[in-house]
């Protein structure tokens, strides 16, 4: 059973940073696209950030230079760093991976397996 688990969310004022980790069981990150996932209130699920088995990245424009998305497969970990965060990038953000019973595309993908969530607030 896959099973993803976000932390790292938190408050900070515009201009800070924070960094979201994903911890995978039940998943290999090294076979797998893999990538995260941002949500507000009546909005639907929006891509954030991808990487490919490769290391190959892909961002969304609204953060392109100031998030960075890494893993490590050892650890079956992913990352988003976050810098120079603005209140716009307040948000629920959701680790996903490619495969599953996916209803959610992006990039020509399809995501299946969620975590949980881990909420972002920045403030002005």
């Amino acid at each position: 059973q896959v099973q993803l688990v976000e932390s790292g969310g938190g408050s900070v004022q515009a201009g800070g940073s924070l960094r979201l980790s994903c911890v995978a069981s039940g998943y290999a990150y090294g076979n797998n696209y893999m990538a995260w996932f941002r949500q507000t209130p009546g909005n639907q699920r929006a891509g954030v950030a991808g990487i490919d088995p490769d290391g190959r990245t892909t961002y969304a424009t609204s953060v392109k230079g100031r998030f960075t998305i890494s893993k490590d497969n050892a650890k079956n970990t992913l990352y988003l760093q976050m810098t120079s965060l603005k209140p716009e990038d307040t948000a629920m953000y959701y680790c996903a991976a490619e495969g599953g019973i996916g209803r959610i595309w992006w990039e020509g993908r399809k995501f299946g397996y969620w975590g949980q969530g881990t909420q972002v607030t920045v403030s002005s």
